[in-house]
């Protein structure tokens, strides 16, 4: 307890219950006090709450008090201003919400006047965030008691949406005739708006407590100011609503307006009505010729289908708009599914009589981009020569650039700026840079760089070194900069140090690349808490891939022992790691003829050959448990490997947001670091995903054989659900086709493994596919689908895998500019099948490029 020994009796019970969080007992008790024990009751329970939050170690130990605290605020505080400022107090946000807590809340407030009650709706609405809408309930009935304006606050509108709009009976809500004008205005109409909201607004329009016509109006506005973002729901509204012809066509420009971009359920209502409008004769000529070529640029098949189907029919009830709905067909020859292009092909050839001027010249231009049997077919309807056009040269590829090593610090005064101007998440290549530069001037000028760093330090806040009172979060900066501290005041960073050890300590990292970043800063600190200087830091790069140099490295040996300084054990495990493997007998001859230790690890490291090459077996397991079943990639490396980095090689799954630091560990040998990284790549497959997905472009820039764990690395990542996995995958392939390096056999192994287990699908990595080949890569993806068809391909009998007709797409994309020429006897045998199945077809285009 926190309150004073001459508070009152009924304070100190009333506290008492707050203090074992009773909702219940602090009520009767607060209700039951008078006039001058809730002024003092008032006065003591900000610092009641102050002194809570300063005896525990975060809200989570205390509150159960907040819900009891809120109470006594309610009946105490007297301000309307204060009362809303109690209510929402930083702490309480975290509180668990009661059923009966408005209610209760409610019943103290209306104990006050009402223009007093109409000054705390007014703020308590005003105080109103989205998503959580606390207190809503609250600032809503006193609106509602009051009678006042109701507030024009999005957040208090947002409220009425999630809250109010759920029934018929918010006809009768006093907020009704405010609000329900404005439902479709509503910013967070996407958040709020489902399906029980927009049967609600349906059985009011029926009943007449809504207008139908401002209803439908607005919700058509709705979908086309949303765009991409349309809320579907407005289309079941509308749906449920059957728009007549003389109401649909009022709003018919806004439908087709609507077409490029909303989702496709709300495409698929729009083009709905348009084609209802059309078949009646009531949608102008301009409007049909937007709507289908709309349509026509539409990336869902199914779209562009029903653009083809409607163009045949429109024409066929009217002749005279056969030019307009030719320009839309040639618009349709463009896209590179076949199936669709024999489809456009059929109808332009039916249209051929009909066909004006306009019409021809936009089909015989278009129809040059048609594989040959379709061209013939445009040329025997139209009675001209079709020649292929000419699709000039193949695309250059373009990979993104390698990374950029951050220039060396040139002086103390550039340390000092550099440090200044870091902020979390510091770019592992910059902590490198600049813990190297703190090493070297820790050392050239102490006394200059310490009286440089005193106003970045003073005064000392641990906060800003990670420790948070109750633990301590380390982060790259955060460990920079106590590395800093230790060096620019010992006492202080010792003192530190002390409180820590007997914290909780949280890194943002679990695997075993991270040690090694962390055992470094770790061994500085307490190097530099000992007030020892430490010359040169063994492990710092000299290239940004993490690689260094070996005279590099002998230089910085020689440096220690001119100093007569022992190299740290955990610099020299890294630096070793990062040597390149092209060190030979010269290197461990000049290291061997150093004094210190240091020297003769290197010319022992340099001899045994360093760390060795492993093969990573990468295998996809189904596990059955009795309340689900799930599937992982299981990663080991054979042989084990034993001695002091054995545990780099047994990678473990876990959520990581650290990936990025981890190929500066290994820069020669990525294949350890790409197991390490699949086993983390492979929890994010579903879901919104994560940027960690980046460190595959790291690793096709790094250096080592690529296998098996690259492999599947690579094809986790391009069955990405989200979108930056899959463009990360696709970057990865670009740097390793630039540098003739693509596993395409590997990694064709390793998709089909993926998609036949089930573990990513097909779609998006053949979306990564074609961005490669657009990227001009096309040479590397045709060698990967070289591989892959004879895998995923149905043998006689078998029923074809989703997405094998794209797959077969996807090649011939490729394998065209790439003048690929092969024989695959599985496609051939999948193009020799009787039938007009798009997989057929595909198969017959494909097989025609690679053998004509």
């Amino acid at each position: 307890m926190t309150t004073t020994a001459d508070l009152p009796a009924p304070l100190r019970a009333l506290f008492a219950r707050v203090a074992d969080g009773d909702t219940p007992g602090t009520l009767r008790i607060v209700t039951g006090l008078g006039p001058e024990e809730r002024k003092l009751a008032a006065a003591e329970l900000p610092r009641y709450a102050a002194a809570q939050s300063a005896a525990h170690r975060g809200w989570w130990e205390w509150r159960e008090q907040f819900t009891p605290l809120i109470v006594a605020g309610a009946a105490c505080v007297g301000g309307a201003a204060a009362v809303t400022s109690w209510l929402f107090r930083r702490e309480f946000r975290w509180r668990v919400t009661g059923d009966g807590d408005a209610r209760i809340i409610l019943a103290l407030l209306r104990e006050r006047p009402e223009p007093w009650r109409a000054d705390a709706a007014r703020r308590i609405a005003g105080r109103l965030r989205t998503p959580d809408l606390e207190h809503w309930e609250v600032a809503a009935e006193l609106v509602r008691e009051t009678g006042i304006e109701p507030p024009a606050d999005e957040a208090f509108m947002a409220g009425w949406l999630r809250w109010g709009l759920i029934d018929e009976r918010a006809a009768a809500d006093p907020l009704f005739p405010h609000l329900a004008p404005r439902v479709f205005d509503c910013d967070s109409l996407a958040d709020e708006f489902g399906d029980r909201q927009a049967d609600t607004v349906a059985r009011l329009v029926a009943s007449g407590a809504l207008d139908r016509a401002a209803v439908i109006e607005g919700a058509v506005t709705r979908l086309l100011r949303d765009g991409p973002a349309a809320p579907v729901p407005l289309v079941w509204l509308l749906d449920a609503l059957a728009p007549t012809l003389d109401e649909a066509e009022g709003l018919a420009r806004d439908l087709v307006r609507m077409l490029p971009t909303v989702p496709v359920a709300v495409a698929d209502m729009a083009l709905a009505r348009l084609r209802e409008l059309e078949a009646a004769g009531r949608l102008e000529d301009d409007l049909l010729a937007e709507a289908v070529e709309a349509l026509a640029f539409r990336p869902e098949k199914k779209l562009v289908r029903a653009a083809v189907a409607w163009i045949d029919d429109a024409v066929r009830r009217e002749p005279r708009r056969a030019d307009l709905g030719l320009r839309a067909l040639a618009a349709i020859f463009a896209i590179d599914t076949l199936m669709i292009q024999e489809r456009a092909v059929r109808v332009a050839a039916r249209l051929a009589a009909r066909a004006g001027d306009e019409g021809r010249t936009a089909i015989m231009e278009a129809a040059g981009g048609l594989p040959a049997e379709l061209r013939e077919k445009i040329a025997t309807a139209y009675g001209e020569t079709v020649a292929a056009r000419d699709t000039g040269p193949a695309p250059v590829l373009v990979a993104p650039p390698g990374p950029a090593l951050p220039p060396p610090v040139a002086s103390p005064e550039e340390l000092v700026r550099r440090l200044s101007a870091v902020a979390d998440p510091l770019p592992v290549a910059e902590f490198e840079c600049l813990l190297a530069g703190l090493a070297e001037w820790a050392h050239r000028e102490p006394g200059t760089l310490r009286e440089l760093l005193l106003s970045w330090w003073q005064p000392l806040n641990p906060g800003f070194f990670g420790y948070v009172g109750y633990a301590t979060y380390e982060t790259l900066l955060t460990l920079f900069r106590r590395v800093v501290l230790a060096f620019a005041s010992p006492p202080d960073s010792r003192s530190l140090s002390a409180t820590i050890k007997t914290e909780q300590v949280y890194w943002h990292g679990r695997n075993v690349l991270d040690e090694f970043y962390r055992d470094r800063a770790h061994e500085l600190i307490a190097h530099f808490e000992d007030e020892r200087a430490y010359p040169a830091l063994l492990a710092a790069p000299t290239s940004a891939t993490g690689s260094i140099d070996p005279a590099v490295l002998l230089d910085r040996i020689e440096r220690l022992d001119a100093a007569g300084v022992e190299a740290l054990p955990a610099d020299l495990a890294q630096a070793l790691l990062r040597l390149d493997p092209e060190a030979g007998e010269p290197v461990a001859e000049r290291a061997e003829k150093t004094s210190g230790e240091a020297g003769r690890a290197l010319a022992a490291w340099v001899r045994g050959g360093g760390l060795p090459d492993r093969r990573a077996r990468c295998e996809v397991r189904h596990h059955k448990r009795y309340y689900s079943d799930y599937q992982e990639i299981e990663i080991a490396f054979d042989p084990p490997v034993e001695g002091p980095f054995r545990k780099l090689f047994t990678p473990t799954s876990s959520y990581a947001d650290t990936m990025e630091f981890w190929p500066l560990v290994l820069p020669a040998h990525r294949e350890v670091v790409a197991a390490h990284a699949l086993a983390a790549l492979q929890l994010h497959v579903s879901g919104s995903g994560t940027d960690q997905a980046a460190v595959l472009v790291s690793l096709a820039h790094a250096d080592g054989p690529i296998g098996r764990a690259m492999a599947c690395a690579l094809a986790c990542a391009m069955g990405f659900e989200a979108a930056s996995g899959r463009a990360a995958a696709a970057d990865a392939l670009l740097v390793l086709a630039a540098r003739g390096q693509v596993p395409a056999a590997e990694l064709a192994r390793a998709v089909t493994d993926l998609v036949t287990g089930e573990f990513v699908k097909l779609s998006r990595v053949i979306g990564v596919l074609d961005d490669v080949t657009g990227a001009g890569g096309h040479e590397a993806v045709w060698a990967i689908v070289a591989e892959l068809l004879p895998a995923l391909l149905p043998g006689p009998g078998e029923r074809p895998r989703n997405g094998l007709a794209d797959l077969l797409a996807a090649g011939a994309r490729a394998a065209a500019p790439a003048a690929a020429k092969a024989v695959i006897p599985e496609l051939a045998a999948v193009a020799a099948r009787k039938g007009s199945s798009r997989l057929a077809q595909e198969a017959r285009r494909l097989q025609a490029l690679l053998t004509g």
